[in-house]
């Protein structure tokens, strides 16, 4: 399956907290996924998603919710609060599906991403949406439909979390 999500043409003017603030604030959500696998505060399970830029090639780190699929995967939803456009990160995937890593909880696993479609796609979407109702208003605020990325062990790493060292 492709990664084929194209922008659409009204959403949320997304803007994130910028400079070194931003930044500082952002790393710390991201130091506590990968300590408890939750987003501090707020509580809800989420996953530091590692990636390789689509343009730049440099690492990219990226705090992301997480729902468990099936046969030990995980799905995210790049929903980008409801944008116009997906996240920089559904691009980074597109481009390099098989250099993706997630960290959570202090395990972090290698794996392979891929969009879903149709009936499996719908599927997705409603266990998502019935556990996060957050989803469904995003959705609302955009014409694109919001992809919908399952994260599976790669080979090398079936089914298990590797600790990471901390």
């Amino acid at each position: 399956m492709s990664f084929d999500s194209a922008p659409g043409t009204r959403g949320r003017r997304v803007t994130g907290i910028g400079g070194p603030v931003g930044r500082w604030l952002t790393q710390k959500v991201i130091n506590g996924i990968r300590r408890t696998g939750k987003v501090p505060i707020l509580g809800y399970d989420a996953l530091v998603l590692t990636t390789i830029g689509a343009r730049s090639g440099l690492q990219r780190s990226t705090p992301v919710g997480l729902f468990h699929g099936k046969h030990a995967s995980w799905l995210i939803v790049a929903s980008a609060a409801g944008g116009r456009k997906n996240p920089g990160w559904y691009h980074n995937i597109a481009a390099h599906p098989d250099q993706v890593q997630i960290d959570a909880g202090g395990h972090k696993v290698a794996v392979t991403a891929q969009q879903l479609h149709g009936p499996e796609r719908d599927q997705a979407w409603q266990q998502i949406t019935t556990a996060a109702p957050r989803y469904a208003k995003d959705a609302s605020k955009t014409d694109r439909q919001l992809p919908i990325i399952r994260l599976t062990p790669r080979a090398e790493n079936p089914d298990r979390w590797t600790r990471t060292p901390g």
